[in-house]
C-alpha cells in the first residue's frame, strides 16, 4: 500500500502509542505477582467487566476483524452468519452453565489454578496422568495457535508498511511476549480489556465511514441484492471470475453444512484461556453480570463485522477501495478501509491507526492468553505437578516466565513461513480444544458418575479424532465432509460415558466434593 508521509506518520503514532500502552500495563501488573497463583490466575481478583471483556477478546482473535468481513465480502452472509449464531449461542450457554460451577469447583478441587490441575484434583488422580495428557494437549494445540497470531501481526505490518515479514512478525511477537511475561494473567486480562475496547471503537468507525464511502446504506443493500445468494442463509455466493460485480452464481448451503457450522459453538466448553477467566473472577455472584456483558458484546461485534464485509463490497463497487477477488485478499477489507481513511489527513490517519491497532489487538489479545495457558501446562502441570519438583514461589514465577519465553520462541519459528494459513490453524486448534476438553468439562461439572478412567478416555478420544477426521475421514467427502469438531465432540462424550460405566465408580471422597459443590 502506498501511503503518503502524513498518512504514514499518523498511523505510526497511533500504533506505537498502542504498543507502548500494552507494555506499560504489563509492567504495572508485574508488581502484583507475588505468587505463581497470581501469575497464572490473577489471585482470583478479576471484576465482572474485566472478566467478561477479557474472555471475549481472548476468544475472538483476528478472525473477528479479518475472517468474518472477508467471508461476507466474497461469499455472502450464509457461512459467517451461521458461524456467528453458533458462537453466540455457545458463548451464552458456556457463561450460563459452566462459569459459576467451574469457579466454585476449581476452589473445592484443592484450589486448582490451571485446567489440567483441575482435572487431576477433581478426580483425585494420584498417577497425574490426567495432568500430563491434558497439559500435552494444550501444548500441542496452543503453540501453533499462538504462531498463527504472530503470523497475523507480521502480515499486518508487512502489508501496511511494506517491510520484511519476518522483522514485522518478530517485533509483534516481542511486544506480546514482553507484557505477558512480565505481568502474567493480570497483564493479559487488563490488556485484553483495553484491546476489546479498541476493537469495538474500530468496528464502529469502519461501519459509519464505510457506509459513507459506499454511497449510503441503500447503495450497500442494493449492491448486495444484485449478487446471487449474497444475502441468502441457504446459499453461498460464487463470484464471477471475470467481474466481481456481475450477478455470479450460487452453491447450496444445506442443512448438514449449517449444523456443521453451528458446531463452532461447542468449542467454547473446552477453551482453556476462556475457562481460566471463569476461575479467576473475584465474586462468583458477579458472573451473571459478566454473562450479560459478554453475550451482548459478542452478538453486536460479530454482527457489525459481517455487515462491514458487505459495506466493503459496496466501497469496491463505488471505487473507494480496490476489488478483493480472493479469499486471502478479501480478509484485508478493514485494512483497505483504514488505508482509505488515512488519505484524508493527519487526524483521519490517527483514527486509521486506531483501526489497525484494533486488528492487532484482536490478534494479540488471543496470543497472550494462549502463551500463558501453554506455559502453565509446562511449568506448573508438567514440571511441578507431574514431576513433583519443589520450588519456592519466586522460583516458580521464574520457571513460568522461562517456559513462556521458550514456547514463544518455538511459535516464532512455526510462524516463519509468511504463506502459512492463519485461519486454517485457528479452526483446527479450536476443534482440538473443543473435542478434547469440552465434553470432559461438562461431565466433570454435572455427572457424578464420571471417573478418572472415563476422563482420560474422553480426552484421548477427542484429541485423536480431530486428527483422524480432519486428515482421513473428511477428505472422503459427501456426508462425512463436516467440521471435525462435531463428530470428535460426540465421540469424546461417548467415550467418557462408556468407560466410566464399565470401570469402578468414583470414591466417596470424590462424590462428597461433587455433592457439596452441587448443593450451593
Amino acid at each position: 500500500m502506498n501511503l503518503s508521509g502524513v498518512s504514514l506518520f499518523g498511523i505510526v503514532v497511533a500504533m506505537v502509542a498502542y504498543l507502548l500502552g500494552m507494555l506499560t500495563i504489563g509492567f504495572v501488573a508485574s508488581r502484583k505477582n507475588e505468587t505463581v497463583g497470581d501469575f497464572y490466575l490473577g489471585g482470583r481478583k478479576l471484576g465482572p467487566f474485566v472478566t467478561a471483556m477479557s474472555a471475549e477478546a481472548s476468544d475472538m482473535s483476528s478472525w473477528l476483524l479479518m475472517g468474518l468481513p472477508g467471508l461476507a465480502y466474497l461469499s455472502g452472509i450464509a457461512e459467517p452468519v451461521w458461524t456467528a449464531i453458533g458462537l453466540a449461542v455457545g458463548t451464552y450457554v458456556n457463561w450460563l452453565i459452566v462459569a459459576k460451577r467451574l469457579r466454585r469447583y476449581s476452589l473445592a478441587a484443592d484450589n486448582a489454578i490451571t485446567i489440567p490441575q483441575f482435572f487431576s484434583n477433581r478426580f483425585r488422580d494420584k498417577t497425574r496422568m490426567l495432568t500430563l495428557v491434558s497439559a500435552l494437549i494444550i501444548v500441542i494445540f496452543f503453540i501453533p495457535y499462538t504462531a498463527s497470531g504472530f503470523a497475523a501481526v507480521g502480515k499486518l505490518f508487512a502489508s501496511l508498511f511494506e517491510v520484511n515479514y519476518h522483522l514485522a512478525m518478530i517485533v509483534g511477537a516481542v511486544v506480546i511476549i514482553g507484557y505477558t511475561m512480565t505481568g502474567g494473567f493480570l497483564a493479559a486480562s487488563f490488556t485484553d480489556l483495553v484491546q476489546s475496547i479498541i476493537m469495538t471503537v474500530a468496528l464502529v468507525i469502519v461501519l459509519f465511514f464505510g457506509i459513507n464511502q459506499a454511497g449510503g446504506w441503500d447503495a450497500v443493500v442494493a449492491n448486495a441484492r444484485s449478487l446471487a445468494g449474497q444475502l441468502s442463509l441457504t446459499m453461498s455466493h460464487v463470484p464471477d471470475e471475470t467481474n466481481l460485480f456481475a450477478a455470479g452464481s450460487t452453491s447450496p448451503y444445506g442443512f448438514l453444512t449449517i449444523v456443521s457450522t453451528l458446531a463452532w459453538g461447542l468449542g467454547y466448553f473446552g477453551m482453556p484461556h476462556i475457562l481460566l477467566r471463569f476461575m479467576a473472577i473475584e465474586d462468583e455472584n458477579k458472573l451473571k453480570l459478566s454473562r450479560r456483558i459478554a453475550s451482548v458484546w459478542v452478538v453486536i461485534a460479530m454482527g457489525v463485522a459481517i455487515v462491514i464485509g458487505l459495506i466493503g463490497l459496496g466501497m469496491s463497487k463505488a471505487g473507494a477501495i480496490g476489488e478483493l477477488t480472493t479469499s486471502g485478499v478479501s480478509e484485508t477489507v478493514i485494512i483497505r478501509i483504514a488505508h482509505r481513511l488515512s488519505t484524508f489527513g493527519f487526524f483521519p490517519a490517527l483514527i486509521a491507526g486506531l483501526i489497525l491497532s484494533g486488528i492487532m489487538a484482536s490478534t494479540m489479545s488471543t496470543a497472550d492468553s494462549q502463551l500463558l495457558a501453554a506455559s502453565s501446562s509446562i511449568s506448573q502441570d508438567i514440571f511441578v505437578t507431574f514431576f513433583h519438583v519443589k520450588l519456592g514461589e519466586k522460583a516458580l514465577i521464574k520457571v513460568a516466565r522461562a517456559s513462556l519465553l521458550i514456547i514463544a520462541v518455538v511459535a516464532v519459528f512455526l510462524a516463519w513461513n509468511p504463506d502459512s494459513s492463519v485461519f486454517r490453524i485457528v479452526s483446527f486448534a479450536w476443534a482440538g480444544f473443543g473435542a478434547a476438553f469440552g465434553p470432559l468439562v461438562l461431565f466433570s461439572l454435572f455427572w457424578r458418575r464420571t471417573n478418572r478412567y472415563g476422563a482420560l478416555a474422553g480426552m484421548i478420544t477427542g484429541g485423536a479424532m480431530i486428527f483422524i477426521w480432519k486428515f482421513i475421514v473428511r477428505p472422503m467427502g459427501g456426508v462425512l465432509d463436516i467440521y471435525e469438531l462435531l463428530p470428535a465432540f460426540l465421540l469424546s462424550a461417548a467415550a467418557i460415558v462408556i468407560v466410566s460405566l464399565i470401570t469402578p465408580a468414583p470414591e466417596k471422597e470424590i462424590t462428597d466434593v461433587f455433592d457439596k459443590v452441587s448443593e450451593n
